[in-house]
């Protein structure tokens, strides 16, 4: 008798990774700023900065880190805030001040 295999169907691909809540690239950027907020707090308790300062200055620079990129998560998903970042880098206006392009145009038009 031949057994039944069962298989289970993955129905999350092509799908963005998402962490309670957080999307995509913000994931990354969550903990990179925590990993930076550790090297801060490590900088600042070798300099000889009181512990309850740091602890002060850590925790209420995590808030604003967590707060800002669920906020970004939250506002722009999962490629918004690239496409915006991207657009913000597009020319208003092309400016050209050569008149070769419009000579050679005359030319050809002169001779057709």
């Amino acid at each position: 008798m031949m057994s039944s295999s069962v298989y289970h169907i993955n129905k999350g691909i092509n799908k963005p990774i998402e962490f309670k809540g957080l999307k995509a690239q913000y994931i990354w950027w969550l903990g990179g700023g925590l990993v930076a907020l550790l090297i801060l707090f490590a900088i600042l308790y070798i300099c000889g900065t009181n512990v309850f300062i740091c602890l002060i200055i850590i925790g209420s620079l995590g808030g604003l880190l967590f707060f800002t990129v669920y906020k970004y998560s939250r506002n722009y998903g999962e490629h918004g805030l690239l496409k915006k970042i991207a657009n913000a880098s597009i020319p208003k206006v092309i400016k050209n001040y050569s008149l070769i392009h419009f000579k050679k145009q005359l030319l050809h038009e002169e001779f057709n």
